[in-house]
């Protein structure tokens, strides 16, 4: 398949660009699906600002909606409506044989709803929101327009329709408080043209083969649109290019769910993947600690998300296409040794030598059952995550000719006391940071210690890979076991199959030897995307997919796995594995 052949489902993936803080969508919040598609911003929080109705002779009029990545269509027998983006800030829409009506909210208060008017500058119509703080400027470059609640306060209908009696074309921009007049000088064509050159070789470069041919499968590029699509230019607190979670309602980064994205993009761009990487530490407190998420107008810090950038950053070094600079690794060395030691110093209890997570969200494992007899807990994951960075630090201190002798002494202190305290001879169980009371061990969470790897002793690492074995069913390794009395279909990280622990557990299995069971958790989860898309996790039972289905690091891990899963074929079939 080639790209330019690609449909996509609008209902489950925004139809978007590299770089825009808009797409249209039918999904307008959380968990809400509307009937017409919306212009949706991003910019101040998720916002539906315009819907957009099909119309033909003032009725509205049901058509079937194409999404490609370059270009998205209304077809009805009365005619064609079509929406091509120009750049990042503008969408060009143009029709035939049917009308468009963008319809805004009806209310108007003094601190919520949308301002209509035209603009005396260049006769265009302006939409002031309240809501994400920005202008929508309505250019008409063809055809007949009528406006309905210009200059009018409270509530009152406010919408801008096109006649499709006779051809007609309007861009519709996302502004600040002022810009030049709309430059329609590039026809409609020629950015379809120009979108769709773009994708191809950004699919090329994010899901091409070793002959940098784009793989047939409908999958990958599916992935590389999630990912091309949900990227953002910088604006607010990102201050760099980033991909947000989904242009859905997780329209943040994740101070975790980057390391992912990172990776995927490590061979096609390890500019923007080191760029990724880096930008929670852009917001790194004076503890050390990372924020828990940061999107365009908010940055939180009541949680943290696991330490888990010692390992990407290895992986991120391994993939990259390019060896990064010594200033490069400075910067990387020195923001992770201060979040290193943030676990180190406010993380442990006095005298304690293993650190503990405040709450579920800590862990990234929200609601898992490993925290339902505390939430304050000593937990396997962490001690085997930090050791990983530790392990990472004194790396890149060898490589900037620095010491990591105080790396190796924190890392041998911890190691022995995972062991001593945290093992209990077949599997790792988390304890209470207070009371030492052991809390549930049948989560997929106690078994994350097998990212050691190698340096897990064999007997360990069978028995960890014979747990994960128990909770591998058709489409991946189940958050929960099916069997167990506390799992649940939905329930978030008690039983659904999510793509980061999915990655982290292949990787562990296969350095630790166990690559049978790594290739079956690998393509369990690859056949969960390839049958139900990129959501934000997946039912064990069914692989159908949940909750936000246009995920970007379920996109990356599918990237990350068949990519890698391409080329051990290959080597089986030359003989070199």
């Amino acid at each position: 398949m080639q790209p330019t052949e690609l449909e996509l489902d609008i209902d489950e993936v925004p139809f978007s660009v590299r770089g825009a803080w808009i797409d249209l969508s039918r999904i307008v919040g959380l968990h809400r699906r509307a009937d017409e598609v919306h212009l949706v911003t991003h910019q101040t929080g998720m916002h539906p600002i315009f819907a957009l109705v099909p119309h033909a002779g003032g009725e509205a009029v049901n058509t079937r909606t194409v999404a490609k990545p370059h270009i998205l269509s209304w077809i009805a027998e009365e005619g064609t409506v079509e929406a091509v983006f120009d750049g990042t800030r503008a969408i060009r829409v143009r029709g035939s044989g049917l009308g468009m009506r963008f319809e805004a909210s009806s209310e108007l208060t003094p601190f919520s709803g949308g301002y209509l008017f035209r603009d005396p500058l260049d006769g265009s119509i302006v939409l002031t929101s309240y809501e994400s703080g920005r202008r929508y400027r309505l250019t008409v470059l063809d055809g007949d327009v009528s406006v309905a609640g210009a200059g009018v306060v409270g509530a009152a209908e406010r919408a801008v329709s096109l006649d499709g009696a006779a051809p007609w074309e309007v861009a519709v921009e996302e502004l600040g408080t002022a810009a030049v007049p709309y430059d329609a000088g590039t026809p409609f064509d020629e950015l379809v043209s120009r979108r769709e050159t773009e994708f191809r070789d950004y699919a090329r470069a994010i899901a091409g083969d070793a002959d940098g041919d784009v793989r047939a499968d409908a999958a990958a590029l599916k992935a590389a649109y999630v990912l091309w699509s949900a990227t953002v230019s910088p604006s607010g607190f990102v201050g760099r290019e980033a991909i947000l979670m989904s242009k859905h309602w997780m329209d943040k980064v994740w101070s975790w769910d980057h390391c992912f994205n990172a990776l995927a993009l490590a061979e096609a761009d390890p500019d923007a993947a080191l760029a990724q990487f880096l930008l929670p530490f852009d917001h790194q407190d004076a503890s050390g600690a990372l924020p828990d998420s940061v999107t365009h107008s908010e940055v939180l810090y009541n949680f943290v998300k696991p330490p888990i950038h010692g390992w990407a950053f290895a992986r991120l070094r391994a993939r990259s296409s390019r060896t990064f600079s010594t200033a490069e690794l400075r910067e990387v060395y020195e923001r992770m040794a201060a979040w290193t030691r943030f676990w180190l110093d406010f993380r442990r209890a006095p005298g304690q030598p293993l650190p503990y997570y405040q709450h579920g969200n800590d862990s990234g494992w929200d609601n898992a059952t490993m925290f339902d007899t505390s939430r304050v807990v000593v937990a396997p994951d962490l001690a085997a995550f930090l050791l990983l960075q530790l392990r990472e630090l004194r790396d890149l201190a060898d490589l900037l000719g620095e010491s990591g002798q105080q790396w190796d002494t924190e890392a041998a202190a911890l190691e022995a006391a995972l062991f001593a305290r945290l093992w209990a001879g077949d599997h790792f169980t988390a304890v209470d940071a207070t009371t030492g009371q052991p809390a549930p061990a049948t989560s997929l969470l106690n078994s994350l210690p097998i990212v050691l790897g190698e340096r897990l002793p064999d007997d360990v690492a069978s028995a960890l890979a014979a747990t994960i074995a128990e909770h591998l069913t058709e489409w991946g390794p189940a958050t929960e076991p099916v069997d167990s009395p506390l799992y649940e279909s939905d329930g978030y990280w008690r039983g659904p199959i999510w793509a980061p622990s999915t990655v982290l557990i292949e990787d562990g299995l296969r350095r630790a030897g166990h690559h049978d069971l790594a290739d079956r958790v690998s393509a369990s989860f690859r056949a969960a995307c390839e049958r139900s898309g990129f959501a934000e996790n997946f039912d064990a039972v069914t692989g159908e997919g949940l909750r936000d289905r246009a995920y970007t690091w379920t996109a990356s891990s599918y990237l990350i796995l068949s990519i890698d899963a391409a080329r051990r074929s290959r080597a089986d079939s030359s003989g070199e594995r």
